[in-house]
């Protein structure tokens, strides 16, 4: 495998909290194929079957409850990370209006619970800390949200996800970033759409529900056919968390601060779109629109866009696959599942990294990370 990261992680000990979801299984298991020592702290994973039971990567695992701070500590102090990637969250909005307390509780105060053992670890240097594109105040604009644009968020999911983001600038500014000496801790919080990939059994997610309703000969029942969001493979936004914990190891601070990452340049996808081309894959995959939903109805965005142009520029980051490529990649990782008791989590990884390494070669991205072999 050729590695893209010029080995920054080899031999890192790095704390991933919620390494039993679905975007912290894929992470650490990348980082644990880099040669880092990877500590996940997270709840126990709450669907059969989960990535992260199916994988058996070689992580550490605690299962810890980041709404309890003295437990959190007593892990970052025994383990001593040098970098934390944050993703433990309530990360579903239709369960925020149901658990709002919890989704507060977890999504706040849990991240300034990580924030803190951080700050009085004696061995972290950095924070990558994840959290949504749906922190904006959407206006359902028709184009992206900058970095500089309001936060804001209808649901309590959004609106807890636009207080972590405010939590951190305030992290950053009181304890953290202390540029003058080249001590403290550097931390980025990072903003992506709507990720699909294998290996997500979360409830009502699109994709999800597509697939599980295809292994037992059910039609998808979909909510908001025109809706359209910035889909991309789970693999684009973990190799710019990546991109950006490098920057931070690197104790370049003007990495410290807030990413989009999201689709570039593509056609907007609505919903009904993504579902006709999943069937395109996996001709099990059909759906239903009922004329209204009969749960209760729930406001949800139907315009959300980001504007990635910071991350392109200053970053060297753009997609690798399209949106066609990441629902083939996504649905077809599925359908090997299910049907062929396949998984192609480690295919998908060394596709990603050799279509990046010929994209960087043909200057169709911006070429800024030294590209070694890895035996």
């Amino acid at each position: 495998m050729r590695e893209i990261f010029a080995n920054t992680y080899r031999n890192k000990k790095i704390i991933v909290t919620g390494h039993t979801g679905f975007k912290g299984s894929w992470l650490a298991h990348w980082l644990v194929l880099q040669g880092a020592e990877v500590l996940g702290i997270s709840l126990p994973p709450d669907t059969s079957p989960n990535h992260f039971g199916l994988l058996q990567s070689k992580i550490q695992s605690l299962y810890i409850d980041i709404r309890n701070y003295e437990e959190l500590f007593e892990a970052f102090s025994q383990f001593k990370p040098d970098i934390v990637f944050h993703l433990a969250a309530q990360p579903l909005v239709r369960k925020s209006y149901v658990a709002p307390r919890e989704t507060y509780e977890t999504n706040v105060i849990g991240t300034m619970n990580v924030l803190e053992a951080s700050r009085h670890s004696k061995s972290v240097r950095s924070i990558v800390s994840i959290t949504t594109d749906k922190v904006y105040d959407n206006k359902e604009w028709q184009w992206g949200y900058r970095e500089i644009d309001n936060l804001g968020g209808h649901d309590p999911y959004s609106s807890s996800k636009a207080c972590a983001e405010i939590l951190c600038e305030s992290y950053r500014k009181s304890f953290f970033n202390d540029s003058s000496s080249g001590a403290g801790i550097l931390m980025a919080t990072v903003r992506a759409g709507n990720v699909i990939g294998g290996g997500d059994w979360s409830e009502d997610r699109l994709i999800p529900d597509a697939v599980k309703a295809a292994y037992t000969n059910q039609p998808t029942i979909i909510r908001n056919p025109k809706s359209i969001r910035p889909w991309q493979h789970v693999l684009e936004p973990i190799y710019a968390y990546l991109l950006i914990g490098q920057k931070l190891i690197e104790r370049k601070n003007e990495f410290s601060t807030a990413w989009n990452i999201g689709p570039v340049n593509e056609k907007d996808w609505s919903v009904k779109e993504v579902m006709d081309y999943s069937n395109e894959c996996w001709s099990n995959i059909v759906i239903e629109t009922p004329e209204q939903d009969q749960n209760k109805v729930y406001h949800e965005a139907r315009n959300l866009k980001l504007d990635c142009s910071k991350a392109i520029q200053h970053l060297g980051w753009t997609p690798t696959w399209d949106t066609k490529k990441a629902l083939e990649k996504t649905i077809l990782w599925y359908k090997d599942f299910y049907e062929n008791n396949q998984l192609n989590t480690d295919n998908d990884i060394k596709d990603f990294i050799k279509e990046t390494i010929q994209k960087q070669s043909r200057n169709e991205i911006p070429v800024n990370l030294k590209l070694v072999a890895n035996s």
